[in-house]
């Protein structure tokens, strides 16, 4: 059962989530995976950290950092060696969605059950950032977008003013951009949607 997930690089994935039920009954993986990773396109993992110790429902790589919010623990963790050793923050509230800053991996957004936060230390210390709440996508500089939980989708350039621009026609269990104006978004019965004009229409890409 994968809760997070991210492409660090060229075929390494990163994921946590839990074990099938067989394997933590005969004791081979215990309930919380920690973080799992595959350098051949998700084809066979490892555990590589906390194993045991966390669930992360947010994961985000950004350049030399990683960050996840470790649902069972309420914790924002930091890593700054792909993964392996941690660093444990605390976040302004229960962690919805996470967006790094595309041009500075210490700047972080974090879409909270009170509204929206940015960090510029690599969530040392935040801000409040208004009250947006949903999933976040920063594919540019100065081009953010977020999702809220009716499926609208807003776009801002710097996390403060939000304009509203389209719907994607349900509830959203994911979201993610690969370019300034390409989206992707998942919803929860399994529907995917692609915009190419920065969340303004959307097309069906692919159903359950």
């Amino acid at each position: 059962d994968t809760m997070g997930f991210t492409v660090a690089g060229a075929d390494r994935f990163l994921g946590s989530g839990h074990p099938d039920p067989r394997d933590i009954r005969d004791g081979r993986l215990p309930p919380l995976l920690g973080l799992i990773e595959s350098t051949d396109a998700g084809k066979t993992w490892r555990p590589i950290s906390l194993l045991g110790d966390a669930d992360f429902h947010v994961l985000r790589n950004a350049g030399d950092l990683v960050y996840g919010f470790d649902a069972t623990n309420e914790r924002l963790m930091v890593s700054r060696d792909e993964g392996r050793t941690w660093t444990e923050r605390r976040p302004p509230a229960p962690v919805i969605d996470l967006a790094p800053d595309p041009g500075r991996s210490s700047r972080v957004l974090a879409a909270t059950e009170r509204g929206l936060f940015q960090s510029d230390d690599a969530g040392a210390s935040w801000r409040a950032r208004g009250r947006m709440v949903g999933l976040l996508a920063w594919p540019a500089p100065n081009r953010l977008y977020a999702v809220d939980g009716r499926g609208r989708v807003f776009t801002s350039a710097a996390a403060r003013d939000w304009r509203a621009v389209g719907e994607i026609g349900g509830q959203p269990a994911a979201l993610l951009a690969t370019a300034p104006l390409e989206l992707f978004a998942a919803l929860h019965d399994g529907t995917i949607k692609r915009s190419v004009d920065g969340g303004l229409t959307w097309r069906l890409r692919s159903s359950p």
